[in-house]
């Protein structure tokens, strides 16, 4: 009777299911559309400076540059993302989660050109169009606090921050070799330099020298090496500890025989203090100051072409282990103070005016590089780091490792670690160096002779120099009718109407600064904007700084860990110590997520083809589908590659939900039944609540899924009371607000609740209720039931064997005998066969 009863009823479900299907189908676009409008109209995500008792918590993405359409990348960057802003909001803080423009740069100004339209014109396009996408995502942006890079309004404040820089003595105009790439006819930062090749085009870099403007990023960079206080993935901090590259060693001075160029010395860091008995010859890179100075005529031609040769290549390539050394005398010598020996001045590419001091000691008997540079010369080849039982023959390669000084004067006998020391010492007593640490970090240089980038707001005049610009001028305005094509200087220095201006301090006549600032002095500091966007009078108000800085939740891809994430720190730590922030960290936690592969295995690039735009998917499966299937893909932090048919069984699961929300409950049912869905709502609550908060997103939806399909075989089983079922589906649209806002919404309102789902309060599991249903085992022995005992339903066979063994009673029918196999059938049985 009581299996009709159930079959019976779950006919009746069934039937109940498909004419509720046929009159009152999913429509994702429809609902999403309608969910917008509704937020939109009621300001549900304008966020207040303080919203009562609620702490404020600061969650930002990364803002986009505006290259046109958002591609799959974004969407995966910027909705899991979301997700988490969202949760943080339900869990009671006054989430601040923003959104803008990352708009000015290169690439911007480049396609405008290949396009025949203005930079302005094409990004305001761009900014259109991606705002729109961005919306129909259905993120909870708070876009009264928007942002647009390029704007004047943001860009005064851009301007106004490089004062304060130029003020403190953090940003300098300077000559120096720079990295000229020769197809964007621009300098780049090294930053911005991948294997010797502009990031953007790919084109091999030249080494030019320029007046260029710095920010004096050095002078902050033992602080940041240090990451103390933030939540961050190590990897993110070992990149930026390795691209800061501090190393303690000595710098050396090496007098010149003959002084140039206004110079008596040349010196020189290095590492290895304790082999500075051993330099044989010194190797300056082709770019060194000195060179043409020191180059004697005989010598002239011979050093010319090879520097010229030089500037072609990369510094992969000048590095490269495997390559063969060149160099070419200058014909000079310089003398080791040490030794007093007259040693010969070399160039050679290996050398690099981006390290160090541009020179090298060529030490070959302990350096592979200058070992081999020695032989192919015919250089001296002197021992100075006795290895281990060394017979005093001729070394078959360098020895790198520690040993014992020989050849070193009154330091023969030292240990070489000891050595370092000591030899460093001698230097700094007799004035010719002493202990240094040096950085592989150089200053950030932000002078770009492009167009499209905020103008940097320095006059030039004839007597007074390099003269700031009064801060009630700015903002230094771009002018819209310029000639923006790369000739390799600023187009602006060819509109005299921009160029003109008197100077600020005597009134004469003079000529502005016509380079523009990199696109990462924009982004250094956006995030404190977004905080106090409307503010005229300042970039950000102290009151507001210290109610929402620093940034509680960051997150963003970690190739962004030498450049963007850097920045952002030497911005913020110079801004505190300008009294304008709280803390001295930008960021107190970053989450670096993934990559989203192309369909090819591929990062996804416009220049690779195999960029996939999500609004198809969009269009056909809805934003909530889409959201859903990016985060169920796999780990956040991994990524992995878009499967376009993947989306078709989340959106079938989102379907199977609404069909079994919407539908009305079954009967009610009595006693333990009656429970059943609540248990297992309350189970996965518990589970989805600890995977957000930890970022585990595709396991909550996973938990999510088979919440779904356990509620779906209760219902057809008839089991659950109606008022366990309204709770159970009430606590499921909770549940599914973070990850798809607009069906939660649309089942939250078919529930009867008021407006909105996304003002509740995560709920808690009972603990009581979560906790897994245990389930009685009949024990036998060789098939004869000897005991019963309870266990977890879902406790495995290890566990339940050691129970079962436990059993006094089972112990004695085995007699001692230890089981020859166990049979197990979870739920129902455990059989120990005896030996």
């Amino acid at each position: 009777g009581g299996a009709r009863e159930a079959g019976a009823r779950a006919m009746t479900a069934r039937e109940r299911t498909a004419e509720r299907e046929a009159g009152d189908r999913y429509d994702p676009v429809a609902v999403e559309a309608r969910w917008q409008a509704r937020w939109d109209e009621s300001g549900l995500y304008r966020t207040p400076d303080r919203a009562g008792d609620r702490a404020n918590w600061y969650h930002l993405t990364m803002l986009p540059y505006t290259s046109g359409d958002l591609h799959i990348g974004h969407w995966f960057a910027m909705a899991p993302s979301d997700t988490i802003a969202r949760f943080r909001r339900m869990q009671g803080h006054n989430v601040l989660f923003p959104m803008g423009f990352d708009a000015f740069g290169l690439p911007a100004e480049n396609a405008a050109i290949e396009r025949g339209v203005h930079p302005k014109d094409w990004t305001d396009a761009n900014i259109e169009r991606m705002r729109g996408q961005l919306r129909r995502m259905g993120a909870m942006f708070d876009w009264d606090r928007e942002v647009n890079t390029s704007a004047p309004d943001y860009y005064r404040w851009t301007q106004w921050w490089f004062l304060r820089l130029y003020e403190r003595g953090l940003a300098y105009r300077a000559g120096a070799a720079v990295n000229w790439c020769p197809a964007c006819n621009t300098v780049l930062a090294n930053e911005q330099v991948a294997d010797g090749r502009c990031e953007r085009s790919g084109d091999l870099v030249e080494q030019r020298t320029m007046e260029q403007w710095f920010f004096r990023i050095t002078a902050y960079a033992d602080e940041l090496l240090r990451h103390e206080g933030i939540d961050w993935p190590e990897h993110v901090k070992l990149m930026q500890r390795n691209w800061i590259g501090r190393s303690e060693g000595a710098e050396a001075s090496f007098a010149l025989e003959t002084p140039a160029g206004g110079a008596d010395e040349i010196r020189v860091f290095t590492t290895r203090p304790d082999t500075l008995h051993g330099v044989t010859f010194m190797a300056l890179a082709p770019e060194h100051p000195l060179v043409a100075e020191l180059t004697t005529g005989e010598q002239r031609g011979e050093v010319e072409a090879y520097v010229a040769a030089a500037r072609r290549a990369s510094e992969l390539e000048r590095q490269s282990a495997e390559r063969e050394k060149t160099g070419v005398f200058t014909g000079s010598y310089c003398v080791n103070r040490l030794t007093g020996e007259r040693t010969p001045i070399w160039i050679a590419d290996y050398a690099l005016a981006t390290y160090g001091t541009g020179a090298v000691m060529g030490v070959p008997a302990h350096d592979q590089r200058d070992f081999e540079f020695a032989q192919r010369f015919g250089l001296p080849i002197a021992v100075v780091i006795a290895p281990p039982d060394w017979d005093g023959e001729p070394l078959a390669e360098a020895w790198t490792e520690p040993g014992t000084l020989v050849r070193s004067g009154r330091f023969d006998g030292l240990p070489s670690e000891e050595a370092k020391g000591a030899i460093a010492a001698q230097l700094e007593a007799e004035g010719h160096g002493g202990p240094a640490i040096q950085y592989r970090l150089r200053d950030w240089l932000i002078s770009r002779q492009r167009y499209w980038g905020a103008p940097i707001p320095i006059v030039h005049c004839g007597a007074c120099g390099a003269v700031p610009v009064p801060e009630d001028q700015l903002p230094i305005e771009l002018p819209y009718d310029v000639e923006f094509l790369p000739t390799g200087q600023s187009p602006l220095a060819l509109s005299d109407a921009f160029v003109a201006a008197p100077c600020p301090s005597c009134g004469a006549a003079a000529r502005r600064e016509t380079d523009t600032m990199d696109t990462f002095m924009c982004s250094s500091w956006y995030f404190m904007r977004y905080a106090d966007p409307h503010n005229g009078g300042e970039a950000i108000a102290r009151a507001i700084a210290d109610a929402w800085l620093p940034v509680d939740q960051y997150t963003g891809g970690s190739e962004h860990a030498t450049m963007h994430l850097l920045y952002a720190r030497f911005f913020y730590k110079a801004a505190r110590d300008a009294g304008l922030v709280p803390g001295g960290e930008p960021f107190a936690r970053y989450f670096a997520q993934g990559q989203i592969l192309g369909p090819d295995g591929r990062r996804m690039s416009k220049s690779r083809g195999n960029v996939v735009p999500p609004d198809d998917q969009v269009e056909r499966w809805g934003a909530d589908a889409f959201r859903a299937y990016l985060i169920f893909l796999g780990p956040w932090d991994q990524g992995g590659p878009y499967d376009v048919d993947g989306i078709v069984g989340v959106a079938r699961w989102l379907r199977r939900l609404w069909t079994l929300a919407a539908d009305p409950p079954a009967p009610g049912a009595d006693g333990a039944d009656a429970l059943a869905p609540l248990r297992e709502a309350h189970r996965t609550l518990a589970r989805v609540g600890d995977d957000l908060d930890r970022f585990r997103l595709n396991t909550a939806v996973a938990a999510l899924m088979e919440l779904t399909n356990a509620l779906a075989r209760l219902r057809e089983e008839g089991r659950g009371g109606a008022a366990e079922w309204a709770e159970a589906l009430r606590l499921l649209a909770l549940m599914l607000a973070p990850i798809c806002p607009h069906l939660a919404e649309e089942l939250w309102e078919r529930q009867g609740r008021p407006y909105s789902v996304h003002e509740q309060p995560w709920p808690s599991a009972d603990p009581g209720l979560a906790a897994l249903e245990t389930v009685e085992l009949a024990v036998q022995v060789d098939g004869r039931v000897r005991d019963r005992i309870r266990v977890a339903a879902d406790a495995p066979e290890a566990e339940v064997r050691a129970l079962a063994e436990a059993s006094e009673r089972v112990s004695a029918a085995l007699g001692g005998r230890a089981p020859a196999r166990v049979i197990y059938v979870p739920g129902r049985l455990v059989n120990l066969v005896g030996g």
